[in-house]
């Protein structure tokens, strides 16, 4: 499995013949290192409704002939533009030739502004995605959850990316309890840098990690780790 971190909370991950991009917000990010049409994937996921999540999630999908998988009211939306989707809800998985897609709890908020004002845009979450027998899972936009132990009991996490941005998710400090309860084998901080209001130190972050015997990786944006 071979993870590029894009900036924000953006991520592709590649494995098995198989490319998806996680919330693809691109042209909006002052620091992002590719267009939205250099992006060539077999699928789409977000993690919730707001636009520096799902920021180019229509023209990749167009572009690529791919589904946006998502919570379903969510997807209901993007289907309504005219492209593909596939709904789903937190605890239910997915198969799609040997990737296996699954939406956990998140705490936060979910909405699409439109001309009419916001509309709701299902419940937030995170992802656990796995490929060739890897699990990459990733929290989506979030504080701090119990169930977050759940999460980490249940599954095999090689690698996770957690937010530390603070002010709208988890701040560091919430976030390495955050990576001690999920178990992960490796820990990449997103959300964070993209504006000042979420100005973080990640490598002070991952270095944090790495006194409580946890691999923290500060990927720089367009920067890749195999696993």
């Amino acid at each position: 499995m071979k993870i590029t971190y894009y900036g924000h909370s953006t991520i592709l991950v590649e494995g098995g013949n198989k490319r998806v991009i996680i919330d693809p917000f691109l042209s909006g990010n002052p620091h992002a290192v590719i267009k939205s049409g250099d992006v060539k994937v077999d699928a789409i996921l977000l993690t919730h409704g707001h636009n520096d999540h799902f920021g180019d999630s229509i023209e990749i999908a167009r572009n690529n002939n791919c589904p946006i998988i998502a919570i379903v009211e969510l997807a209901d939306y993007w289907e309504s533009k005219g492209v593909k989707t596939i709904g789903m809800n937190i605890g239910g998985k997915y198969k799609l030739e040997g990737v296996t897609v699954k939406f956990t709890l998140a705490f936060h908020s979910s909405s699409v502004e439109t001309e009419n004002g916001p509309i709701y845009a299902g419940e937030p979450a995170g992802i656990l995605l796995t490929m060739e027998g890897k699990t990459f899972y990733h929290a989506g936009d979030t504080g701090l959850f119990g169930d977050m132990r759940l999460i980490g009991e249940l599954n095999q996490i090689d690698a996770a990316a957690l937010p530390i941005g603070d002010f709208f998710t988890m701040g560091p400090e919430d976030a390495l309890i955050a990576a001690e309860w999920i178990r992960a084998k490796r820990v990449i901080p997103i959300h964070y840098n993209t504006f000042p209001i979420i100005e973080q130190n990640g490598t002070a972050f991952c270095n944090a990690l790495q006194e409580k015997g946890i691999q923290g990786i500060a990927l720089q944006i367009g920067e890749s780790i195999e696993i």
